[in-house]
């Protein structure tokens, strides 16, 4: 990973569409509200199905991007992350990483691709409402996912993304043998973006240079959802931090270990949304427009830090208490949106 883009790549013109998509969202979204059932915690959500077959009202956004923006946009692809997906193929390769909660406390991983697209990526699953807004941060964004809720899938058709689903590319999707359904989904990256995006097509607002001053020495870090818990030990002869998931180091299909150069435990408002899954369990909201605290994780030490995004469209971007921007290291970045 090299160098990535700051404002004069977030501030690209937007799509037109965006404004009827919000317009769709809230008339969807208030629709959407039913009754809530007592929490249970599934051994998975149920969404393997692939749910594509609603219509949009307006233009359905099902194939190549517009052209508009300035070079080719990310790969975003949904993964399972419960323990019947793992290992998981291909993770080792995104240069970005988000860890959302998903129903019953569980977690699921929204893997983005820019600077080099492996061959294969999996367990693929289904989206979720807050993928919207953390993707409209970049220009048309590819979104690799299995399905979704079946109220959900109008107000992604009318999202400025490019929804790729099984039922829209079945060529670029196949059945792994090692994993029974609705784990063994994956994706074959090239059938759908078949040029490496590139470094300039992540306009995250990250910043990667010399780390700031401060900071305390940590070499261990635990994230706890309700059902899902992440632990990143800091390996000083890799100058990595290696992932762990509910306490079992985490490895890909080919037995490497996940080591993200900086891993990034942002404190966010989790709300209700309008979905549940078929158990009744309310869909989390993961809301990343705004602002609050952090954690950055780099080089074996640990940085106390601002986050903010004013708007949809803009990248995050983290200071110090003083205002200065906090750089990252070069290399992947893991973001785990923990409750606030």
């Amino acid at each position: 990973m090299v160098g990535m883009a700051d404002t004069e790549h977030r501030g690209r013109a937007r799509r037109a569409r965006t404004a009827a998509a919000l317009l769709t969202a809230t008339g969807l979204f208030a629709a959407g509200c039913t009754g809530h059932g007592t929490p249970r915690v599934p051994a998975d959500d149920g969404r393997g199905q692939f749910r594509t077959d609603q219509p949009t009202p307006s233009s359905p956004n099902t194939s190549e991007p517009s052209g508009e923006a300035d070079g080719p946009s990310v790969l975003a692809v949904k993964i399972d992350n419960v323990g019947a997906a793992r290992p998981q193929t291909g993770i080792d390769s995104a240069d970005v990483v988000y860890a959302e909660q998903v129903e019953g406390g569980l977690s699921r991983l929204m893997a983005v691709y820019a600077t080099k697209l492996p061959k294969a990526v999996g367990p693929v699953r289904s989206a979720r409402e807050s993928d919207l807004e953390l993707l409209r941060q970049f220009d048309d964004p590819t979104l690799a996912f299995s399905g979704a809720q079946g109220k959900l899938m109008p107000l992604i058709n009318g999202a400025p993304l490019v929804a790729q689903t099984p039922e829209k590319a079945s060529r670029a999707y196949f059945r792994g043998p090692d994993k029974v359904s609705p784990h063994n989904l994956f994706l074959r990256p090239e059938r759908l973006v078949p040029a490496t995006p590139g470094a300039a097509a992540l306009t995250t607002g990250f910043h990667y240079g010399p780390a700031p001053a401060g900071g305390t020495e940590d070499t261990s870090e635990t994230v706890r959802f309700p059902a899902a818990r992440f632990t990143f030990t800091w390996s000083q002869s890799r100058e990595r931090w290696l992932v762990s998931m509910d306490g079992t180091p985490d490895v890909t299909s080919d037995g490497k270990r996940l080591a993200p150069a900086t891993v990034v435990v942002q404190y966010v408002k989790v709300r209700k949304s309008a979905f549940h899954d078929f158990l009744g369990n309310n869909t989390p909201y993961t809301v990343t427009v705004g602002s609050g605290r952090a954690k950055v994780l780099r080089d074996g030490r640990a940085y106390d830090v601002n986050w903010k995004r004013a708007k949809a469209t803009d990248g995050t971007e983290f200071t110090t208490k003083d205002g200065s921007r906090v750089n990252f290291a070069k290399g992947q970045v893991w973001i785990v949106f923990a409750k606030a």
